[in-house]
């Protein structure tokens, strides 16, 4: 997920729902359209069926463009549909029960919230990243989820990445506007979901829009 070439880079996550007929398409536009470091495939409501039929036709997506693939929650289906790692929440399985079921070699990142202590734990439990946020309102969040979560603020990514080398990923309600402000207050990637699938101009349009916000916050972040 990682690259040196890219001290920041974009997070992808899926819509809550996908139609395969089109969506493989709309990845591979997004991907061929500028430098992704992940993408996530979140379908909450699906049955395993679905969920495992979209990762097959989604993986060779992420493959064929170098892009870690993460299947939110399921441990158990990360190793069937050969996933490069998963993304647990607070109240979804422990990161030691998953560590047990990936083995060393797949990615798990863990939500953290507001919260640097649970980062901290996160990190110290081996967490390979961390997610804060959501930083604005956000549809993938109810707003009772989002008032008990609470909302972090730029200095939290600031103080992570001075005192840690885990990688944090900055969500929740991201636009290549607001990305760039997280980006120069220290965020390694920047998660984006509306704001790429929804864009007037297509998924690529909006990676190569948050691309550019990117950049400019890294810009900022070095003055």
């Amino acid at each position: 997920m990682q690259d040196e070439t890219y001290p920041c880079r974009l997070y992808l996550i899926s819509p809550p729902s996908i139609d395969l007929a089109v969506f493989p398409a709309q990845l591979e536009e997004a991907l061929a359209a500028g430098d992704v470091g992940a993408f996530q495939l979140r379908l909450k409501d699906a049955d395993d069926a679905s969920i495992v039929a979209a990762a097959r036709a989604l993986v060779p997506v992420c493959q064929q463009y170098g892009v870690a693939f993460i299947l939110n929650d399921r441990a158990d289906l990360a190793i069937e549909v050969a996933a490069d790692g998963i993304h647990l929440g607070q109240e979804d399985m422990s990161l030691k029960q998953a560590r047990a079921i990936l083995g060393e070699e797949r990615v798990i990142g863990i939500s953290c919230h507001d919260s640097p202590h649970m980062a901290m734990e996160a990190g110290e439990g081996g967490a390979d990243y961390v997610a804060f946020g959501a930083f604005y309102p956000t549809e993938s969040k109810s707003p009772e989820k989002l008032a008990q979560y609470g909302t972090p603020e730029p200095s939290l990514l600031q103080w992570w990445s001075t005192y840690t080398t885990i990688p944090c990923v900055a969500i929740g309600g991201l636009t290549p506007e607001r990305a760039e402000g997280l980006v120069k207050a220290g965020a390694d990637f920047v998660a984006a979901i509306t704001a790429v699938w929804r864009h007037a101009k297509g998924p690529g349009a909006a990676v190569e829009e948050f691309n550019a916000a990117i950049r400019r916050g890294l810009k900022a972040r070095t003055k």
